[in-house]
């Protein structure tokens, strides 16, 4: 030790070490409610840190976006390939109620349907909804073969191609326009869209696969309560139950007197 040191053990640093907090104490689980489109009304739960101050917890998962599987919302296996995504529009009591946000497949099922000896045809168009939402829709279709064809290949001619894509755009356009945002999720489920293409091309050459493979919602309206409500429909806060009580509790109440009056 050098000399003129001293010896006393030196003080430790001022604080000490702080105690490690647990995050998640101060976070408070929501749940996820889709629209009432979907068989399955709860999607899952969420996290959001607790209200403090200025900071409110519902602002955090406003517009919040969540991407659940079809297969999930219906309950049925057979819609697995494909991608839905909801946002939080508003926060009643521990509920997040969501509205429609888009769609998409999963890359897997994209990359199944692309094969050797066929033409791959693409179609998208922007439309807007009677309720004021403006959607990019894309459209995939692939060329099959006709009845008894003997030709390995199927490949369509390029006048043919335009026909197919015009068509395809005129359909989407003809479906999107007519109707509200909650039919047209309607449509999307069971594929009405693409059976309705395959059914109008098949006079220019004959189509498989026919699908609705993406939608964006590139314009939302202003946010109206009245129609959250409406595409959420039976839905009501949970406040518990009604109790009934005993007749002769309610007239012991009424009867007892105020003492010192």
């Amino acid at each position: 030790m050098a000399v003129g040191k001293n010896k006393r053990i030196s003080k430790g640093k001022k604080g000490g070490k702080k105690k490690a907090a647990d995050p998640f104490a101060k976070k408070d689980w929501y749940d996820i409610k889709a629209p009432s489109v979907f068989s399955v009304k709860n999607v899952g739960k969420t996290l959001v840190t607790r209200t403090q101050g200025t900071k409110i917890a519902s602002e955090g998962l406003k517009h919040r976006v969540f991407e659940v599987s079809l297969a999930d919302l219906q309950g049925d296996e057979d819609h697995a390939y494909r991608k839905i995504r909801l946002r939080a529009e508003d926060v009643q009591g521990r509920n997040v109620l969501t509205n429609f946000w888009g769609m998409d497949f999963t890359t897997d099922k994209l990359r199944s349907l692309v094969r050797k000896w066929q033409t791959l045809i693409e179609a998208h168009v922007d439309v807007k909804t009677t309720d004021n939402y403006t959607l990019r829709m894309f459209c995939i279709g692939f060329t099959k073969r006709r009845p008894n064809q003997v030709k390995r290949t199927c490949y369509a001619q390029s006048s043919q191609i335009r026909q197919i894509r015009r068509k395809m755009r005129e359909i989407m356009v003809n479906q999107a326009t007519s109707c509200d945002l909650k039919e047209l999720v309607r449509k999307f489920i069971p594929e009405m869209i693409g059976k309705e293409i395959e059914k109008a091309t098949s006079g220019i050459y004959p189509l498989q696969n026919v699908f609705i493979r993406k939608v964006k919602i590139l314009k939302a309206p202003k946010f109206d309560l009245g129609k959250l409500m409406e595409v959420h429909g039976d839905y009501s806060e949970d406040v518990g139950v009604k109790v009934d009580r005993p007749a002769d509790e309610t007239i012991a109440e009424a009867t007892t007197e105020v003492i010192g009056a």
